[in-house]
């Protein structure tokens, strides 16, 4: 089936829209347009291959294979590509408990001092004295965005 006046056959028209919703789902991920995009590209080499997907019944019944052979294909390559890891969250109640070190001072005044968690930097006041440098603290409660920590002996 060739358009009029284009001189472009309806199959490469597939194939090029195909490849234009796979750049947008490449420029904007989670838009969930791979599996669609893949089928027009199906549809697009079969038509040029000769397939007449006009007809309903054959073109019904091979968008509709090509349909779900590329969800099952797209969905075990996503499930390739990302980590099983769970995303990390963290509430104010699971720091209560955690040592880290001091970063920067920490006092009781002010929230100006920051301790290391792990891997993560948390703004910090002290429950009384100031807290120098390098040594050891535990959190003994969380405040909106600081944690409030004294020294461990």
């Amino acid at each position: 089936m060739v358009l009029p006046d284009m001189g472009i056959s309806f199959g490469w028209l597939l194939i090029i829209g195909g490849a234009l919703i796979l750049l947008v789902e490449v420029y904007s991920p989670g838009f969930f347009a791979t599996v669609p995009a893949t089928v027009l590209i199906i549809l697009g080499i079969l038509q040029l291959a000769g397939v007449d997907i006009s007809n309903p019944w054959m073109g019904g019944i091979i968008g509709i294979v090509a349909a779900i052979c590329a969800a099952a294909f797209t969905v075990w390559m996503y499930g390739k590509v990302t980590t099983n890891e769970s995303p990390t969250t963290i509430s104010r109640d699971s720091l209560v408990g955690m040592v880290g070190q001091v970063k920067i001072p920490v006092n009781g005044a002010t929230i100006s001092g920051k301790v290391v968690l792990g891997s993560t930097e948390w703004s910090a006041r002290s429950t009384g004295n100031t807290i120098a440098a390098g040594k050891k603290v535990k959190v003994v409660s969380s405040e909106g965005v600081h944690i409030v920590v004294e020294e461990v002996v």
